[in-house]
Order: structure tokens, then C-alpha cells, then sequence
């Protein structure tokens, strides 16, 4: 199979990064496709639904290596990463299987539902704490977040420090970087942008702030923020949104230059 995976601008797009990291570091080919933001202000670009059927990303096409038929189109970072699971499963491609969500059941289990749990939730930490690599805003200070987002970072730091803990690390689910590590990779992300922020994690922190550390040592990441600091398009909607909410001041912006 040939995988075509669509995504857009590395400095904004958190849902572009997962499938994207959990495809390089488990050494999984496939060839980058990378649109643009041209509508500012949202992720959903009309143009785009020539290759997704919600002109949205991230979208992956699954092709035969004969190109005879018709590729399979996926439109949802889960669904991407289920497609995935099931595709390089022992049982359907032995001599190229990738273990997506840990093969031991307990840790398989636990990884799934807080994937979903990532999938589905944290809406206060995606609306407050907008993804935006290349940029270091001060918060006002952890008294000043909504009960919300800080509900949200702390039921993060609290799900890292039991799966850590259960498992052994130095991964969410154990020794391997699974599809968990991938979905909550752009939490970290965050918490270099919003200085601060990691303050309001639950959960252990020692445990936590070496999580922290592993996952932003990673080659995989690192190559995504080298990119996304070289990006020169902007998206000024975005940007406004991650600084000028009451209190926080732009720190350093290590983008490159326009």
C-alpha cells in the first residue's frame, strides 16, 4: 500500500501533527502533503474538498501499489490511526506488522480510551490553548485560567501519571511510543508555547515533567517544530487568538521571518 497523508501548516495544525507522528517514529512510509491555510481563520478550507470529503485534514489515501483502483479515503485522525491499527496488524500483514496501540490487552486497552478520550475531549485546552509552535506567550498567571482549562490539564497530567505509572514508561503505555503518544504529542507542544501552562498539570510531577521531556527530545518532533518555525505563512486570526486574550504578552515569536 502507498499512503498519501494531507495535512496543513505545522506552526497551527495539532490534528495534521498526530497521525503525522505516528507514522514517522513507528516507520511507517508515506509521502507529506502539505496544503496551506488560504481562508484565515479556520481549519475547514473549501478548496480542500477535492481530496477530503469535509475539507478538513488530516486526510490519508490509501493506494494499491498498482494504482488500479480507487483509493481508500480517510478523513479523521482516529480513524486514520484505526485504519492503521487493523492494516499492519499481524494477522493482515505479518512481515510489515506496527504496533500501533500496545500488543499486551491491559496497556492496548488503556491506550485506546485515552486516545478517544483525546479524540473527543479537552474542548476548554484546544479553544484557550491554541496550537501555535512558534510562538512564547506568557500566561497571566495559573489563578487566571478558567475552571475549564484547568480541569482539562489536570485530568492530562493525572491520565500521564496512570498510564506511566501502570505501565512503567517511559511511554504512556509502556516501553513503545503507541497511537496515545501521538494524540497527546500537541499537548506538549502547547505547554512550551504557553509558558506557565504546565503549572496547572495534575498528576505526578516528576513523572510528568519527564514525559515532557522525552517526548520533546523526540527526532520526530523536533523535525516538526524545525518546520513549523520556517513556515512564513500566517494565519493573523489564529495568531490573535493565541496572544491577545486578557493578560498574556508575547514573549518570543521564533518563526521565520516574513
Amino acid at each position: 500500500m502507498v499512503y498519501h497523508l494531507h495535512i496543513t501548516n505545522k506552526n497551527y495544525s495539532s490534528w495534521s501533527l498526530r497521525p503525522w507522528l505516528l507514522m514517522r517514529v513507528l516507520g511507517i512510509p508515506f509521502d507529506e502533503v502539505l496544503h496551506a491555510l488560504e481562508e484565515t481563520g479556520s481549519f475547514r478550507q473549501p478548496q480542500w474538498s477535492a481530496f477530503s470529503p469535509v475539507a478538513r485534514v488530516p486526510c490519508l489515501h490509501v493506494t494499491a501499489h498498482d494504482c488500479e483502483k480507487e483509493p481508500l479515503v480517510l478523513w479523521d485522525s482516529l480513524a486514520i490511526v484505526e485504519h492503521l491499527a487493523e492494516a499492519h496488524s499481524s494477522s493482515i500483514s505479518p512481515d510489515d506488522e506496527k504496533n500501533i496501540y500496545p500488543p499486551a490487552r491491559a496497556a492496548r486497552a488503556w491506550a485506546r480510551s485515552a486516545t478517544a478520550e483525546m479524540h473527543a475531549g479537552f474542548a476548554a485546552l484546544r479553544d484557550e490553548l491554541g496550537m501555535n509552535v512558534g510562538l512564547r506567550i506568557a500566561l497571566p498567571g495559573a489563578d487566571s485560567a478558567s475552571e475549564a482549562l484547568r480541569a482539562d490539564l489536570r485530568r492530562v497530567g493525572e491520565l500521564w501519571t496512570d498510564g506511566l505509572a501502570r505501565f512503567g514508561g517511559p511511554f504512556l503505555a509502556g516501553s513503545a511510543f503507541s497511537a496515545a503518544d501521538a494524540f497527546y504529542a500537541p499537548v506538549v507542544l502547547r505547554l512550551q508555547t504557553y509558558l506557565g501552562s504546565a503549572e496547572l498539570l495534575g498528576g505526578d510531577r516528576e513523572r510528568v515533567d519527564g514525559y515532557v521531556r522525552l517526548v520533546m527530545q523526540l527526532e520526530e518532533v523536533r523535525a516538526w517544530v524545525d518546520d513549523a518555525i520556517k513556515e512564513t505563512a500566517r494565519d493573523p486570526p489564529h495568531d490573535e487568538d493565541s496572544i491577545a486574550r486578557p493578560g498574556r504578552r508575547l514573549v518570543s515569536d521564533l518563526r521565520a521571518v516574513v
